[in-house]
């Protein structure tokens, strides 16, 4: 069913929206929603249950789709042959870093939301659902590495999960800070030469 009022449904949206982003989750009340839109906390609650469905409704089509992406660059690349994996590596991280940062621009409020103030929401994790996907990534390409007779380093999952945290704390740091695209375009592809490049020493493939 169609809310009643869709202008007002939106307004919510955007009320919502600057008070999680001036107070986070946690400090946001569906009472200062409502103020900031001078109707009843009741008005509210007809097209939202609580402010938890708010701040859902801002951030869970970019969420899910930005963590689908990823796995899908990452499942068609792990069914590559190792050798192609290793000719293909830098180009697959170009053009999924390209478009996940580009994505991320396109949705840049939902992502603030995310990287800066979900605390106590279900998305409070969701950059570790991010790394996790690059951490099992990685540790499938050093086994496959290893069966075709590469000699990486020897690596724990922890120290795996260490790379994989940097690589998307990076990339979620000009959000934080409020960078404008194009600079964080640019520090996205520095970062992934960086990345590239010590993992290209780490797995013996320099």
């Amino acid at each position: 069913m169609r809310p009643l009022n869709e202008k007002l449904a939106m307004d919510i949206l955007e009320a919502g929206k600057k008070e999680f982003l001036e107070k986070g989750y946690q400090g946001a009340s569906m009472r200062n929603i409502a103020a900031r839109l001078g109707v009843t906390t009741g008005a509210l609650y007809r097209y939202y249950a609580d402010k938890e469905s708010i701040f859902d409704a801002l951030v869970r089509e970019p969420a899910e789709t930005l963590e689908q992406k990823y796995r899908e660059i990452q499942e068609q690349f792990a069914a590559q042959p190792v050798e192609q994996q290793i000719n293909h590596l830098p180009e697959v991280s170009e053009e999924g870093h390209d478009w996940m940062i580009e994505y991320i621009y396109d949705h840049q409020d939902a992502f603030k939301l995310i990287a800066c103030y979900a605390a106590g929401t279900k998305y409070e994790h969701y950059m570790d659902v991010l790394i996790d996907i690059e951490v099992r990534s990685s540790l499938v390409l050093i086994e496959r590495l290893i069966g075709a007779g590469y000699h990486p380093e020897a690596l724990h999952e922890d120290m795996v999960h260490m790379i994989a945290s940097g690589l998307f704390n990076g990339m979620f740091e000009p959000v934080r800070h409020d960078m404008s695209r194009e600079k964080a375009v640019v520090y996205m592809r520095i970062l992934r030469k960086f990345y590239t490049a010590g993992w290209f020493e780490i797995l013996g493939i320099s």
